[in-house]
């Protein structure tokens, strides 16, 4: 505790932050992020698409992996996977928000560009927010498999992804540290396979 004994000291916080990761990370299963990693080994030797998203912290961690899974991979083998973070393009994310609504600009992305047998990657803390939703459900509809990277109770996503992956920790940022776990835990697998040949489209 600090001097006052009213507020933790900075080392106080970071043990207790170190733990609650370390717990949640102890205790969890792993059959969702292999898979993952499978799916994303066969988007990779099919040429298939992959699209990731998410709000907020969750926005700069799709960013973050789809430049893992482009570039990371392709530095080593001489061919990355094809995806695409929706929640990058500012125009794209403005003009939907402004003209159709937040709630779809995710999900008429997706419409226009998914195609059946793609990959949708959700990132979301609670699983909750309306556009997060909206997307699972137009990747159901156009026959895209979905796998969502969850804290809190999972929310409803946890019930609409075909692969849910959650961790049940009411820790914001603890939950958006974890899609990057899942993320760089799945490269590591990928960057173990033998090289692989891209399919063109």
């Amino acid at each position: 505790m600090s001097a006052s004994g009213n507020q933790p000291s900075t080392a106080d916080v970071c043990e207790g932050y170190a733990a609650r990761l370390g717990s949640v990370l102890q205790s969890s299963r792993w059959e969702g992020v292999a898979q993952l990693a499978a799916e994303l080994a066969a988007c990779w030797r099919d040429g298939r698409q992959v699209f990731i998203c998410g709000n907020g912290g969750s926005a700069a961690n799709a960013t973050h992996l789809a430049n893992d899974l482009i570039y990371g991979i392709s530095k080593q083998f001489g061919s990355g996977i094809r995806i695409s973070a929706l929640s990058a393009n500012s125009s794209i994310l403005t003009c939907l928000a402004n003209d159709c609504g937040y709630d779809t600009v995710f999900s008429m992305q997706l419409a226009v560009q998914g195609r059946a047998g793609d990959v949708l990657i959700i990132l979301s803390g609670s699983g909750n927010s309306p556009n997060i939703l909206s997307v699972l459900d137009q990747a159901r509809r156009s026959g895209i498999k979905t796998f969502a990277i969850l804290g809190y109770d999972g929310g409803k996503a946890k019930a609409l992804a075909d692969v849910p992956i959650h961790f049940a920790i009411n820790d914001m940022q603890i939950s958006e540290d974890l899609q990057l776990i899942v993320g760089h835990m799945a490269m590591q697998w990928l960057s173990r396979l033998p090289p692989v040949q891209l399919v063109p489209t």
